[in-house]
């Protein structure tokens, strides 16, 4: 096969790609996704990521090295393994993060990455369910929805936010992302919109478009320093070929490009030669400047009922579902959480630096189910945390996962903000009308005093988990530290960039998927202008 562009990675960014580039018919373009169709139908359904997270047929279920930061524990980093890559198991959530961050971006160097130049990009993404405004667009792929589920401790979580003295904000995507309020989610008439559903189903029979599904991709092809094509393996283990006159666009995401990228040659000469493979152009930094939002789970028991109790005998389930499939209405149609709150630990911190998920329901993780008592939880993690970690090859066998070594916690401001972030939690649990919902502080503990700051960061290192938000690894910039460059390019290999969230610098303030989009159309453009 030979075409003018190939896509490697069908998730949020990948799609968008796709899409955009193929809208010229005089255009051919492959898309190569290591997973298969988004056919399962709990990846339509919004509360379906309880169904299609840890299920090994769309997840790529990779699982961190231990990791000092967690008192040596070994945590879960759920990946899209499908058309939709991510976005057809998230949580749904659309956030976009603060404009300071792309602004960042800007003055690291990143000519183009500044707010006024993605603003433009995130509207013409979005079909906004409240109508357009100097934030917000119409008309675009993604459909982006108000809650169709309410849940009375969430409302008394944003009235006891109030109380203690957070604003009320119906618009953390707007002028302003401080305070408390109520998350909008990508879905369209209670169906989850991934980036699949938006931009590659409705063009999925352009004549110029090829879309390849089970296909993993175990090397790009180069020939000196220009990439020439790449080589994947199909489902039944046979390698094929696929040659590209104009560019590669890896949107692998924040794990697999930078493994795509070891498996050719490109990265750090030491590390490629003990994982057996011939160094052929060095980047120090493939794999490196690792981020990822670590968060911190409160559980309250409640002293009236919860959608644990909802969700708990076979016969609400009934309930449940056929409320969902007669109206796309109820529990079924709920995202990871329905309420949030983006705040500031001190005084002197000039942007929010924690955010908030507030969840009607409690469980250990949402593979195994709720708990069996009424309670609520309160995840809050750090929005920008100075940690970084790194990825290491297992080898030269491309199936093999590689090794994640996240270093959560390892600076004293990150130890420090999250401990801070876990008393402002307690604090607002005190508040009215929440507080008189409350029967019982489940995780930590009541035991555990808000002054005990080494107590209560070992409880932090032993129970947090990711959020799921693996970005940086590789990092946008303009000297020898980076991967790519403010056009994506991969700095020394021609005919080569990378389109997804290892792009970030740093670490945007709150959930990646609608970034991603964003770099997906930014990457578009850069490739349509020729730049």
């Amino acid at each position: 096969m030979e075409v003018d562009y190939a896509v490697v990675g069908a998730g949020s960014s990948g799609c968008v790609i796709a899409n955009r580039l193929s809208a010229d018919p005089n255009t051919t373009v492959a898309l190569l996704e290591a997973g298969g169709r988004d056919t399962n139908p709990w990846i339509h359904i919004p509360v379906g990521y309880f169904k299609t997270m840890h299920n090994p047929s769309v997840d790529w279920c990779y699982r961190t090295e231990p990791d000092p930061g967690l008192n040596g524990r070994s945590i879960d980093w759920p990946r899209g393994k499908v058309l939709g890559g991510s976005s057809s198991l998230n949580g749904l959530l659309y956030v976009r993060g603060q404009k300071e961050d792309y602004d960042r971006w800007r003055q690291m160097g990143n000519v183009g990455w500044g707010w006024d130049d993605v603003l433009p990009l995130f509207k013409r993404s979005e079909d906004q369910e409240r109508g357009e405004d100097p934030y917000h667009g119409v008309g675009g792929p993604l459909s982006v929805s108000n809650m169709r589920i309410q849940r009375p401790i969430c409302d008394a979580w944003v009235a006891a936010a109030q109380a203690a003295g957070y604003p009320f904000n119906p618009d953390y995507n707007g002028a302003d992302q401080e305070g408390v309020g109520y998350f909008q989610l990508t879905t369209r008439n209670g169906r989850r919109c991934s980036s699949a559903v938006a931009y590659l189903k409705p063009i999925r029979n352009r004549q110029n478009l090829n879309i390849i599904t089970n296909a993993l991709v175990t090397r790009i092809t180069l020939d000196g320093k220009q990439a020439t094509g790449l080589v994947y393996r199909d489902r039944a283990g046979n390698e094929k070929t696929v040659k590209v006159r104009r560019e590669i666009i890896l949107s692998g995401g924040a794990i697999n490009s930078p493994q795509i990228l070891m498996l050719s040659g490109i990265g750090d000469p030491d590390h490629l030669k003990k994982n057996g493979i011939d160094p052929v152009h060095a980047l120090p930094n493939v794999g490196k400047r690792l981020q990822d939002h670590l968060q911190a789970r409160l559980v309250f028991k409640c002293n009236e009922p919860t959608l644990n109790d909802e969700v708990r005998s076979l016969i609400n389930q009934a309930r449940i579902a056929l409320k969902y499939a007669l109206f796309r209405a109820g529990p079924m149609t709920m995202a990871a959480s329905l309420a949030t709150g983006f705040m500031k630990t001190r005084p002197d911190v000039e942007t929010p630096d924690i955010q908030f998920h507030v969840q009607p329901w409690s469980a250990d993780s949402p593979g195994e189910g709720v708990h069996p008592f009424s309670a609520f939880t309160m995840s809050v993690c750090q929005l920008r945390p100075e940690s970084r970690g790194e990825l290491h090859l297992n080898g030269p066998d491309p199936s093999q996962h590689v090794k994640i070594i996240p270093n959560y916690l390892s600076t004293e401001t990150d130890c420090r903000t999250i401990v801070d972030g876990v008393n402002i939690a307690r604090r607002i649990a005190q508040h009215n009308p929440l507080a008189s919902k409350i029967s019982e502080e489940f995780r930590p503990t009541s035991q555990l005093s808000t002054d005990d700051y080494e107590g209560t960061l070992d409880w932090v290192r032993s129970n947090s988990v990711s959020i799921y938000h693996p970005t940086g690894t590789c990092a946008m910039g303009t000297n020898e530290t980076a991967v790519v460059d403010p056009a994506l390019k991969v700095h020394g290999i021609g005919n080569l960039r990378v389109a997804d969230c290892s792009i970030m610098p740093e670490i945007v303030s709150g959930n990646t998927n609608a970034p991603a989009i964003m770099i997906g159309e930014k990457a578009s453009d850069l490739l349509t202008a020729g730049t």
